[in-house]
């Protein structure tokens, strides 16, 4: 029958295409941003970084806009203040992670502790992942701008191991490369009253 495959060989090409997504994973994308990925025990550990032509205060400022994340962010549905305590808030985001033909839906609760002025941590507080750890960094650059990463560990909940990788190594690019864009855009902005003067 045309345009099917048998389990055997839809299986092969799946995985086929699976190692060479993870293979890949430190080779720079886009020639601004950078992902790598490691096994760590269960888990998987993701890397991303970004060189950014903006001030680190800029920088700051959208990593903490937890109420419009949705608005640029891959995937997010929704992003809810839940409460604030000092330096912690905490976040419900709902949203779905897609690779290929599948697709599976992303409901977590967070707790974003802020230490200014170049450290945001993440800690999963509960939700349909099985782990979620990780930080984002601001590294003010020499010569003005600044880096940009994201380093933690994830892992899937009910999904086999590989396919879990892939797919939790892609949201996590998707949504970062979605915070580059509006940093991006948000810098642009911010200087255009100054090419006018």
């Amino acid at each position: 029958m045309r345009g099917s495959c048998s389990r055997p060989a839809c299986a092969l090409t799946l995985a086929a295409a699976l190692c060479l997504v993870l293979s890949s994973a430190t080779a720079l994308a886009g020639g601004e941003v950078s992902v790598e990925t490691a096994r760590r025990d269960d888990g998987l550990e993701v890397i991303c970084r970004a060189a950014l032509d903006a001030p680190a205060g800029l920088i700051w400022q959208t990593l903490t806009d937890y109420g419009h994340l949705s608005d640029f962010i891959p995937g997010m549905r929704s992003s809810k203040v839940v409460s604030h305590h000092g330096a912690v808030t905490v976040v419900e985001q709902t949203g779905e992670a897609r690779f290929l033909f599948f697709a599976h839906p992303i409901e977590v609760t967070v707790a974003s502790t802020e230490r200014p002025p170049y450290l945001i941590e993440a800690r999963l507080l509960k939700g349909n992942l099985k782990r979620m750890d990780g930080a984002y960094r601001i590294a003010p650059r020499v010569g003005g701008g600044a880096q940009l990463s994201w380093a933690g560990i994830v892992e899937a909940e009910s999904m086999p191991p590989l396919f879990g990788e892939l797919l939790m190594r892609s949201i996590i690019e998707d949504q970062f490369r979605g915070m580059v864009r509006e940093i991006e855009r948000r810098s642009e902005l911010a200087r255009a009253p100054e090419t006018k003067r």
